[in-house]
C-alpha cells in the first residue's frame, strides 16, 4: 500500500507541474537570486532583473516566452572590478551573476536575441 501512495503522489506532483507551464518557469526564475529585488528593465524579449542582498549583488536576464534555445547574456559589474558574464544559448533565463557589491554601485546588462537592456550605475 505505501509503494502505491507513494506513485500516486509522484503522479499528482507531475501533473501539478505540467498544468502550471510557463508560469512555473517564470516563478522560478523568480526565486534563482537571493535578496530582494531592486530594479526590473523590460525590453523587447524579456527583461533584466537586479537584486541586492547584505553586501552582494545579483541578475538575470528572463525571457518572456520561455521554450525554444536562444542567445541570452547577462552582465553584473561592481565599480572597481571587472565584469561577471553568463551568455550562451538557453531556454528561460541566464544567469544569475553576483558580484561583491558592498558600498560599490553596480551595472548591469542583458540581452536575448539581439535585444538588449542596460543600468547605469545603481544600487550605489
Amino acid at each position: 500500500m505505501p509503494r502505491c501512495l507513494a506513485a500516486l503522489t509522484a503522479v499528482v506532483a507531475l501533473a501539478a507541474l505540467a498544468l502550471a507551464g510557463p508560469a512555473a518557469a517564470r516563478a522560478e526564475a523568480l526565486s534563482v537570486c537571493s535578496g530582494q529585488p531592486q530594479k526590473t528593465v523590460p525590453f523587447d524579449s524579456g527583461e533584466l532583473r537586479i537584486y541586492k542582498s547584505r553586501g552582494y549583488a545579483c541578475a538575470l536576464t528572463v525571457a518572456d516566452h520561455p521554450g525554444a534555445r536562444r542567445a541570452m547574456r547577462v552582465s553584473l559589474q561592481a565599480r572597481g572590478a571587472g565584469p561577471v558574464v553568463d551568455s550562451g544559448d538557453f531556454t528561460q533565463h541566464a544567469g544569475p551573476v553576483t558580484v561583491h557589491a558592498l558600498n560599490r554601485c553596480v551595472r548591469a546588462s542583458g540581452a536575448i536575441a539581439g535585444k538588449s537592456a542596460s543600468t547605469g550605475w545603481i544600487l550605489c
